[in-house]
């Protein structure tokens, strides 16, 4: 099977799983410190839900990377357990059933979820934890992102509602991404994932790949972020939403970038 062909489901794997477990983690914040709606937090948290049963599916048809910079994993029971866990717990969130064991159990499922895939796809231990680091935060940046543009358009149908919910989530998403920044940075000069030695990305044929995902994908929805912060402290929510869903989609991108890379190199960005 071509390399590009057995990487895409592992992509995929990795963008739903960032827009699940991202959302949902936005969504138990902006409950916990602002007056969000109730109807946003169950939309936005059954959204994940789904999105976790689709990389469910997913994983079952994950195909053996044999041509791949990723190794095998010998337990995919504990990865697929993770998300079953997961959706379960973010369903019930969404239902308002017994919200703070809904929140404990989603937090373990992901928890399942991403160590059984980053300790059995690295080649050791040691490689598993900047994966691990890398996996969080686009989950955060990319599941942040949709729900921040789910909240925009919450304000578009319900105009009254505090600013304080966006004001947040565009603050977190400019803080998240800030942090993408600095650990492209650490991963493009010290190394960080199988065999990536300082400076590496910048050689070969993926050097236009490090430099748009630097520029599309981390600076430029930096600046987005921080625009629609400031648009929002002033309450012009259309403009906020408009920026967001540029964010977005720019997020997205990068994502699934990073995810191509670390798959089929080995590299981290």
């Amino acid at each position: 099977m071509p390399q590009a062909v057995q990487s895409l489901p592992y992509v995929a794997w990795v963008l739903l799983v960032a827009l699940a477990f991202g959302s949902f983690a936005f969504v138990a914040l902006t409950r916990q410190l602002t007056d969000a709606t109730p109807g946003y937090l169950r939309f936005t948290a059954l959204c994940a839900g789904v999105l976790a049963l689709l990389a469910l599916l997913v994983d079952w048809g994950l195909p053996v990377p044999s041509d791949l910079a990723i190794h095998a994993a010998g337990r995919p029971d504990i990865r697929q357990l993770g998300l079953g866990l997961f959706a379960l717990g973010a369903v019930l969130y969404a239902l308002e059933f017994r919200p703070a064991r809904a929140i404990g159990g989603a937090g373990f499922g992901a928890a399942l979820a991403l160590g059984g895939a980053v300790f059995g796809w690295a080649p050791t231990g040691v490689d598993a934890v900047p994966l691990l680091v890398q996996l969080v935060v686009l989950s955060l940046a990319t599941g942040g992102s949709m729900a921040a543009v789910i909240l925009g358009h919450w304000y578009l149908v319900t105009p009254k509602i505090s600013e304080k919910p966006l004001v947040l989530q565009a603050r977190l998403l400019l803080g998240v991404i800030g942090l993408q920044v600095l650990l492209f940075i650490v991963w493009t000069t010290l190394g960080g994932g199988p065999g990536q030695g300082a400076f590496d990305a910048f050689s070969g044929g993926n050097l236009l790949l490090v430099v748009l995902r630097l520029l599309v994908s981390l600076l430029f929805p930096l600046v987005l972020c921080w625009m629609a912060w400031r648009t929002a402290l002033t309450r012009s929510m259309e403009s906020a939403t408009g920026l967001l869903y540029i964010n977005l989609a720019a997020v997205m991108a990068g994502t699934i970038g990073a995810a191509a890379l670390y798959v089929s190199t080995g590299l981290l960005l």
